[in-house]
């Protein structure tokens, strides 16, 4: 088991990037959106929507995340109520399903008020991982760890397919074998993301919103302004190259 990293690291790594705004360039912090709570390590429940041939993916991937110093995931029965995996106000739904030669292998969602995040989603489309290309443990243990880091307010490191690996799943890559797990980088960016507490918590919350139109912030992330303050943003893992289309993600 990892030791856990100590807070004081977490803020003497606030501090570097402050003093030093460089820095700031290798951080893969996701807009500084992330789960209010009052306290660390806190517990963020991952819904198990899955079937069994990805039981095993996700188990690996609450574990390899909850070896960060200030929060843990707890995988707990599903509470998606369609194929599509419709949320849960303050956690995670996670789902996998047949959803057509759309061009992506992974999708991440959150919902976020202010800076907070409400809910989550991940989805994993088993049209791809059903193909000998993708039908293997590796690209499995990368996408679902890819997108379920994202539900946390990590950003990719890196998003270059061609170049060499950096050891983590939030590097995008043609070849997952080295890309499977987190890196020490990712748990160093949790540790500065989570460095605060807040005064209220959107863990079990209610979560509210309704529906607007994507925009294209880049290829691979699109916004939703759901009014009253809230947005949508989803990440998407395209297993495709060329141009894309905003992935439809409602019934």
């Amino acid at each position: 088991m990892r030791p856990r990293l100590s807070l004081t690291l977490a803020a003497a790594a606030v501090a570097l990037v402050v003093a030093f705004p460089s820095l700031a360039s290798a951080s893969n912090d996701w807009n500084g959106y992330h789960w209010a709570r009052t306290s660390n390590p806190f517990t963020l429940k991952l819904g198990d929507n899955v079937n069994s041939t990805w039981d095993a993916h996700l188990a690996t991937t609450s574990a390899d995340w909850s070896l960060s110093s200030v929060l843990d995931t707890s995988i707990v029965a599903g509470g998606a109520r369609s194929k599509n995996c419709r949320p849960t106000a303050g956690r995670v739904e996670v789902c996998n399903a047949l959803y057509g030669k759309n061009g992506w292998l992974g999708i991440a969602q959150i919902w976020v008020s202010g800076s907070h995040i409400t809910q989550g989603a991940v989805k994993v489309n088993d049209t791809y991982f059903n193909t000998p290309t993708y039908n293997s443990s590796a690209w499995r243990n990368l996408v679902m760890c890819q997108e379920v880091g994202h539900t946390f307010g990590l950003d990719h490191q890196d998003e270059v397919f061609g170049n060499a690996n950096l050891g983590t799943c939030m590097d995008y890559t043609s070849n997952p074998s080295t890309n499977q797990h987190p890196n020490q980088h990712d748990y160093d960016q949790l540790a500065i993301i989570y460095s605060h507490l807040d005064a209220t918590t959107t863990l079990g919350s209610s979560s509210g919103g309704g529906h607007g139109k994507p925009q294209r912030v880049r290829d691979d992330l699109w916004v939703e302004d759901l009014g009253h303050g809230q947005r949508l943003y989803t990440f998407v893992y395209w297993a495709t190259t060329g141009k894309h289309e905003a992935p439809q993600t409602d019934d």
